[in-house]
C-alpha cells in the first residue's frame, strides 16, 4: 500500500508561479514512477508531467517549458514547479504512482498506468 498526500495549492494570479509537493509513503519510492495530473471540471483527467525511476521526465504539451517535476530521494517527494501560470491551468492537481518499474515511457500519460492517486490539491489561476 503507499499513500501520497499532496499540498501547496492556492490562489495565484496569471503570470505568477506555485510549487506542488507529494508525499510519498512507500519505502520503494525510488523504484517508481511518478506523474502529475489536473482535472478541471468539465474536462477529463489531463496528464501534466511523470518522473520515470530512472529520472527521465515527460511533459504535456501545454505546460512544456513552464512546469518541472522533480523528485527529492531523500524526503520521499515529487514537486511540480509551475510558473508562468494562465487560468487554463486552473484544476484540481493529483498526485500519481505507478509501482511498476516496467511501465514503458510510452504509458506513462496514461491514467491506467498508476496504481495509487492523491486527493488532489486545487490550483486557481485568476486576477
Amino acid at each position: 500500500q503507499v499513500d501520497l498526500v499532496e499540498s501547496g495549492g492556492g490562489l495565484v494570479q496569471p503570470g505568477g508561479s506555485l510549487r506542488l509537493s507529494c508525499a510519498v509513503s512507500g519505502r520503494a519510492f525510488r523504484q517508481y514512477n511518478m506523474a502529475w495530473f489536473r482535472q478541471a471540471p468539465g474536462k477529463e483527467r489531463q496528464f501534466v508531467a511523470a518522473f520515470r525511476n530512472n529520472g527521465a521526465t515527460y511533459y504535456g504539451d501545454s505546460v512544456k517549458g513552464r512546469f518541472t517535476i522533480s523528485r527529492d530521494t531523500a524526503k520521499n517527494t515529487v514537486s511540480l514547479q509551475m510558473n508562468a501560470l494562465r487560468p487554463e491551468d486552473t484544476a484540481l492537481y493529483f498526485c500519481a504512482v505507478d509501482t511498476d518499474s516496467g511501465t514503458i515511457s510510452s504509458r506513462l500519460r496514461a491514467e491506467v498506468a498508476y496504481d495509487y492517486w492523491g486527493q488532489g490539491t486545487q490550483v486557481t489561476v485568476s486576477s
